[in-house]
């Protein structure tokens, strides 16, 4: 092989390796770019659950709210109801209390 030759050969290798580096370039380009659209949604993607868990703990909130409304409510009427029906127990021992006393007369 004479030095033409050899110059030949290494230009063609140092071509080939050229070419190399740019295909690794261009590759390392577009895992590049692919990772920062990957990074972007799932950016978006947490920016987005984020917001669905903001909107569901702002709606369990009101939820809460309204059912410790409801539960005060139904305790108030339950109170209500209690004192009724111990009014009528009362009315209705007194009133039996009363029957026995004018039986025991009899």
């Amino acid at each position: 092989m004479n030095n033409e030759e050899r110059f030949d050969r290494i230009e063609h290798v140092i071509a080939g390796l050229a070419e190399q580096r740019r295909q690794d370039r261009e590759e390392y380009r577009q895992l590049w770019r692919d990772t920062e659209r990957q990074i972007r949604e799932t950016n978006e993607a947490v920016r987005k659950t984020n917001e669905a868990i903001d909107r569901f703990a702002e709606e369990s909130r009101a939820a809460d709210a309204e059912l410790r409304s409801q539960i005060r409510e139904t305790d108030k009427q339950s109170k209500i109801r209690d004192e009724e029906l111990g009014r009528r127990i009362e009315s209705l021992v007194s009133s039996i209390g009363e029957l026995v006393t004018r039986l025991d007369k009899l």
